[in-house]
């Protein structure tokens, strides 16, 4: 029978490689990919394997502590202009 584990995940831009993704639960886990879908691919992979381990040397399996909330952030341009409004002159 398997279980079901589930761990917050920070996945954040890196340069130059595209993304850098970590899983705070489980110290020293960190992945990158170029693309969104492959940081969570190898993280997904990386949290599996990482678990089997611990499995397997019988190792207790870490769970996530406290209250979790989904915080998800957009990407914003570099430099955002921003065109400066046009003073009414007085007549």
């Amino acid at each position: 029978m398997s279980q079901t584990f589930s761990f917050r995940v920070i996945i954040e831009p890196d340069k130059p490689s595209g993304f850098h993704g970590f899983v705070p639960a489980l110290k020293g886990l960190h992945t990158c990919g170029e693309t969104l879908e492959e940081v969570k691919t190898n993280l997904s992979e990386a949290i599996r394997c990482h678990l089997e381990g611990l499995i397997k040397d019988e190792l207790p399996l870490p769970s996530e502590d406290g209250t979790i909330e989904l915080i998800q952030m957009a990407a914003v341009p570099q430099f955002l202009v921003i065109p400066k409004k046009k003073s009414k002159k007085a007549r």
